[in-house]
Protein backbone atom coordinates (compact mmCIF):
# COMPACT_ATOMS: atom_id res chain seq x y z
CA UNK A 1 0.00 0.00 0.00
CA UNK A 2 1.13 3.54 -0.72
CA UNK A 3 -0.74 6.72 0.07
CA UNK A 4 1.70 8.88 -1.88
CA UNK A 5 2.64 7.94 -5.44
CA UNK A 6 3.99 9.46 -8.62
CA UNK A 7 2.80 8.26 -12.03
CA UNK A 8 4.76 9.07 -15.19
CA UNK A 9 5.88 12.23 -13.42
CA UNK A 10 7.73 14.75 -15.57
CA UNK A 11 9.13 17.87 -13.91
CA UNK A 12 10.67 20.90 -15.58
CA UNK A 13 11.93 24.39 -14.90
CA UNK A 14 10.83 26.48 -17.90
CA UNK A 15 12.09 24.50 -20.92
CA UNK A 16 14.57 22.31 -19.01
CA UNK A 17 13.22 18.88 -18.07
CA UNK A 18 14.69 17.63 -14.79
CA UNK A 19 12.66 14.48 -14.08
CA UNK A 20 11.49 12.15 -16.84
CA UNK A 21 8.29 10.07 -16.58
CA UNK A 22 9.09 8.86 -13.08
CA UNK A 23 7.02 6.18 -11.38
CA UNK A 24 7.42 6.01 -7.62
CA UNK A 25 5.39 4.57 -4.74
CA UNK A 26 6.34 5.67 -1.23
CA UNK A 27 5.95 2.68 1.13
CA UNK A 28 3.56 3.48 3.98
CA UNK A 29 5.02 3.39 7.46
CA UNK A 30 8.62 3.28 6.22
CA UNK A 31 11.59 5.63 6.00
CA UNK A 32 12.36 6.22 2.32
CA UNK A 33 15.62 7.95 1.44
CA UNK A 34 16.32 9.40 -2.01
CA UNK A 35 19.96 9.62 -3.05
CA UNK A 36 21.87 10.55 -6.16
CA UNK A 37 24.50 12.93 -7.54
CA UNK A 38 24.02 16.69 -7.65
CA UNK A 39 21.34 17.89 -10.09
CA UNK A 40 19.88 14.40 -10.55
CA UNK A 41 16.34 15.55 -9.68
CA UNK A 42 15.98 14.19 -6.14
CA UNK A 43 15.09 17.52 -4.48
CA UNK A 44 12.88 18.45 -7.43
CA UNK A 45 11.01 15.17 -6.99
CA UNK A 46 10.51 15.86 -3.28
CA UNK A 47 9.15 19.35 -4.08
CA UNK A 48 6.59 17.79 -6.42
CA UNK A 49 5.59 15.21 -3.79
CA UNK A 50 4.83 18.14 -1.47
CA UNK A 51 3.06 20.17 -4.20
CA UNK A 52 5.66 22.91 -4.27
CA UNK A 53 6.16 22.19 -7.97
CA UNK A 54 3.44 21.52 -10.52
CA UNK A 55 4.12 18.57 -12.85
CA UNK A 56 4.83 19.22 -16.51
CA UNK A 57 3.41 15.76 -17.15
CA UNK A 58 1.95 12.87 -15.18
CA UNK A 59 0.72 13.34 -11.62
CA UNK A 60 1.38 12.96 -7.91
CA UNK A 61 -1.42 11.13 -6.10
CA UNK A 62 -2.42 11.30 -2.44
CA UNK A 63 -4.83 8.53 -1.46
CA UNK A 64 -5.56 8.02 -5.15
CA UNK A 65 -6.42 11.67 -5.87
CA UNK A 66 -4.31 14.12 -7.85
CA UNK A 67 -2.40 16.35 -5.48
CA UNK A 68 -2.81 19.33 -7.81
CA UNK A 69 -6.59 19.18 -7.43
CA UNK A 70 -6.77 18.91 -3.62
CA UNK A 71 -7.35 21.87 -1.26
CA UNK A 72 -4.15 23.23 0.21
CA UNK A 73 -5.32 22.81 3.79
CA UNK A 74 -6.18 19.16 3.28
CA UNK A 75 -2.70 18.51 1.90
CA UNK A 76 -1.11 20.39 4.82
CA UNK A 77 -2.92 18.12 7.28
CA UNK A 78 -1.49 15.04 5.56
CA UNK A 79 1.94 16.11 4.26
CA UNK A 80 4.57 18.05 6.18
CA UNK A 81 7.43 19.40 4.07
CA UNK A 82 10.77 20.91 5.02
CA UNK A 83 12.29 22.39 1.85
CA UNK A 84 16.02 22.74 1.30
CA UNK A 85 16.27 26.51 1.86
CA UNK A 86 13.29 27.73 3.90
CA UNK A 87 13.03 31.45 4.64
CA UNK A 88 11.77 32.73 8.00
CA UNK A 89 9.87 36.03 8.38
CA UNK A 90 12.15 38.78 9.66
CA UNK A 91 12.57 38.98 13.46
CA UNK A 92 10.25 36.02 14.17
CA UNK A 93 11.04 34.11 17.35
CA UNK A 94 11.72 30.39 17.50
CA UNK A 95 8.50 29.69 19.39
CA UNK A 96 6.42 31.66 16.89
CA UNK A 97 7.99 29.91 13.90
CA UNK A 98 7.45 26.44 15.36
CA UNK A 99 3.86 27.42 16.21
CA UNK A 100 3.20 28.08 12.53
CA UNK A 101 3.31 24.34 12.03
CA UNK A 102 -0.12 24.25 13.65
CA UNK A 103 -1.79 26.53 11.08
CA UNK A 104 -3.33 23.66 9.06
CA UNK A 105 -5.21 22.66 12.23
CA UNK A 106 -6.64 26.14 12.85
CA UNK A 107 -10.05 27.44 11.78
CA UNK A 108 -12.18 30.49 12.58
CA UNK A 109 -14.11 28.45 15.15
CA UNK A 110 -11.06 26.63 16.54
CA UNK A 111 -8.17 28.78 17.69
CA UNK A 112 -5.09 27.84 19.73
CA UNK A 113 -5.75 24.80 21.91
CA UNK A 114 -4.03 22.63 24.50
CA UNK A 115 -3.40 20.12 21.73
CA UNK A 116 -1.56 22.78 19.72
CA UNK A 117 0.50 23.73 22.76
CA UNK A 118 1.42 20.09 23.38
CA UNK A 119 2.45 19.53 19.76
CA UNK A 120 4.69 22.62 19.72
CA UNK A 121 6.28 21.82 23.09
CA UNK A 122 7.02 18.21 22.08
CA UNK A 123 8.45 19.26 18.73
CA UNK A 124 10.80 21.77 20.35
CA UNK A 125 11.89 19.28 23.00
CA UNK A 126 12.63 16.58 20.42
CA UNK A 127 14.79 18.91 18.34
CA UNK A 128 16.55 20.44 21.36
CA UNK A 129 15.45 24.03 20.65
CA UNK A 130 13.23 24.67 23.69
CA UNK A 131 15.95 26.81 25.29
CA UNK A 132 15.91 29.02 22.17
CA UNK A 133 12.16 29.69 22.30
CA UNK A 134 12.42 33.47 22.80
CA UNK A 135 15.39 34.01 20.49
CA UNK A 136 15.01 35.54 17.05
CA UNK A 137 15.55 32.99 14.29
CA UNK A 138 17.79 35.57 12.56
CA UNK A 139 20.27 35.34 15.45
CA UNK A 140 20.76 31.58 15.29
CA UNK A 141 23.54 29.58 13.73
CA UNK A 142 22.84 27.53 10.61
CA UNK A 143 22.58 24.33 12.61
CA UNK A 144 20.22 25.86 15.17
CA UNK A 145 17.98 27.26 12.43
CA UNK A 146 17.81 23.86 10.76
CA UNK A 147 16.63 22.23 13.98
CA UNK A 148 13.99 24.95 14.41
CA UNK A 149 12.64 24.30 10.92
CA UNK A 150 12.49 20.59 11.64
CA UNK A 151 10.59 21.37 14.85
CA UNK A 152 8.03 23.33 12.83
CA UNK A 153 7.54 20.39 10.47
CA UNK A 154 7.13 18.04 13.44
CA UNK A 155 4.60 20.35 15.09
CA UNK A 156 2.42 19.95 12.01
CA UNK A 157 1.92 16.30 13.07
CA UNK A 158 1.22 14.90 9.63
CA UNK A 159 1.23 11.22 8.73
CA UNK A 160 3.63 11.94 5.84
CA UNK A 161 6.81 13.92 6.44
CA UNK A 162 9.10 15.08 3.61
CA UNK A 163 12.57 16.38 4.51
CA UNK A 164 14.94 17.83 1.91
CA UNK A 165 18.53 17.43 3.13
CA UNK A 166 17.64 18.00 6.82
CA UNK A 167 21.24 17.46 7.95
CA UNK A 168 22.60 20.43 6.00
CA UNK A 169 24.62 22.84 8.21
CA UNK A 170 24.72 20.30 11.05
CA UNK A 171 27.85 18.81 12.58
CA UNK A 172 28.11 15.02 12.68
CA UNK A 173 26.64 14.75 16.18
CA UNK A 174 23.52 16.73 15.26
CA UNK A 175 23.23 14.90 11.94
CA UNK A 176 22.95 11.63 13.86
CA UNK A 177 20.48 13.21 16.31
CA UNK A 178 18.22 14.36 13.45
CA UNK A 179 18.32 11.01 11.68
CA UNK A 180 17.70 9.15 14.94
CA UNK A 181 14.73 11.47 15.47
CA UNK A 182 13.44 10.53 12.02
CA UNK A 183 13.79 6.85 12.94
CA UNK A 184 11.92 7.35 16.25
CA UNK A 185 9.07 9.22 14.53
CA UNK A 186 8.74 6.33 12.15
CA UNK A 187 9.10 3.47 14.61
CA UNK A 188 7.19 4.91 17.58
CA UNK A 189 4.64 7.13 15.84
CA UNK A 190 4.18 5.25 12.59
CA UNK A 191 4.96 8.22 10.39
CA UNK A 192 5.88 7.71 6.76
CA UNK A 193 9.04 9.71 6.09
CA UNK A 194 10.76 10.64 2.83
CA UNK A 195 14.24 12.15 3.13
CA UNK A 196 16.67 13.46 0.53
CA UNK A 197 20.27 12.91 1.66
CA UNK A 198 23.68 13.46 0.08
CA UNK A 199 25.49 10.96 2.30
CA UNK A 200 25.02 7.47 0.87
CA UNK A 201 26.25 5.76 4.04
CA UNK A 202 23.79 7.64 6.22
CA UNK A 203 21.06 6.80 3.71
CA UNK A 204 21.93 3.09 3.79
CA UNK A 205 22.00 3.12 7.59
CA UNK A 206 18.63 4.80 8.16
CA UNK A 207 16.51 3.87 5.14
CA UNK A 208 14.00 1.06 5.01
CA UNK A 209 13.54 1.84 1.33
CA UNK A 210 16.30 3.45 -0.74
CA UNK A 211 15.70 5.20 -4.06
CA UNK A 212 18.78 5.90 -6.20
CA UNK A 213 18.32 8.52 -8.93
CA UNK A 214 20.48 9.67 -11.82
CA UNK A 215 19.67 12.19 -14.56
CA UNK A 216 16.02 12.48 -13.55
CA UNK A 217 15.27 8.78 -13.45
CA UNK A 218 15.15 6.04 -10.82
CA UNK A 219 18.10 3.71 -11.33
CA UNK A 220 17.31 1.32 -8.48
CA UNK A 221 15.06 1.10 -5.42
CA UNK A 222 14.56 -1.31 -2.57
CA UNK A 223 16.11 -2.25 0.79
CA UNK A 224 19.67 -0.86 1.06
CA UNK A 225 21.07 -4.34 1.70
CA UNK A 226 19.76 -5.45 -1.70
CA UNK A 227 20.61 -2.51 -3.94
CA UNK A 228 23.75 -0.82 -2.55
CA UNK A 229 26.53 -2.53 -4.48
CA UNK A 230 29.89 -1.47 -5.89
CA UNK A 231 28.32 -1.50 -9.35
CA UNK A 232 25.45 0.78 -8.28
CA UNK A 233 27.88 3.25 -6.68
CA UNK A 234 29.90 3.30 -9.89
CA UNK A 235 26.84 3.64 -12.14
CA UNK A 236 25.12 6.37 -10.09
CA UNK A 237 28.01 8.34 -8.61
CA UNK A 238 30.89 7.44 -10.95
CA UNK A 239 32.87 6.29 -7.93
CA UNK A 240 35.01 3.19 -7.51
CA UNK A 241 34.49 1.75 -4.05
CA UNK A 242 34.30 -1.30 -1.85
CA UNK A 243 31.00 -2.08 -0.12
CA UNK A 244 31.34 -3.82 3.25
CA UNK A 245 28.95 -4.45 6.15
CA UNK A 246 28.71 -1.58 8.65
CA UNK A 247 30.34 -2.98 11.83
CA UNK A 248 27.58 -1.44 13.99
CA UNK A 249 24.37 -1.92 11.99
CA UNK A 250 25.28 -4.47 9.31
CA UNK A 251 23.95 -2.10 6.64
CA UNK A 252 26.03 -1.53 3.49
CA UNK A 253 29.02 0.75 4.08
CA UNK A 254 30.60 2.36 1.01
CA UNK A 255 34.37 2.79 1.29
CA UNK A 256 35.82 4.94 -1.52
CA UNK A 257 38.94 3.84 -3.33
CA UNK A 258 42.37 4.91 -2.09
CA UNK A 259 43.07 8.66 -2.26
CA UNK A 260 45.48 10.02 -4.85
CA UNK A 261 49.08 9.97 -3.66
CA UNK A 262 50.90 11.43 -6.62
CA UNK A 263 53.76 9.56 -8.29
CA UNK A 264 54.24 7.41 -5.20
CA UNK A 265 50.90 5.61 -5.59
CA UNK A 266 51.13 1.89 -5.99
CA UNK A 267 50.29 0.33 -9.32
CA UNK A 268 46.63 -0.51 -9.66
CA UNK A 269 45.50 1.60 -6.66
CA UNK A 270 41.90 2.67 -7.15
CA UNK A 271 41.22 6.40 -6.93
CA UNK A 272 37.99 8.12 -5.98
CA UNK A 273 37.66 9.24 -9.59
CA UNK A 274 37.16 5.63 -10.57
CA UNK A 275 40.42 5.19 -12.52
CA UNK A 276 43.55 3.16 -11.93
CA UNK A 277 46.71 5.05 -11.12
CA UNK A 278 49.86 4.28 -13.07
CA UNK A 279 53.14 3.69 -11.33
CA UNK A 280 55.57 6.53 -12.11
Amino acid sequence: MSRLTARELTLAYEDRTVVHELDLAIPDGKVTVIVGPNACGKSTTLRALGRLLRPAGGAVLLDGEELAKLPTKRIARSIGLLPQTPVAPEAITVADLVSRGRQPHQAWWKQWSEEDERAVTEAMDRTDVAALADRSVDELSGGQRQRVWIAMALAQETDLLLLDEPTTYLDISHQVEVLDLVRRLNRLRGRTVVVVLHDLNQAARYADHLVAMKAGRVVAEGPPSEIVTEQLVRDVFGLSSVVVPDPVTGSPLVVPGAPWEGDGAGAGAVTSAGTDTVKG
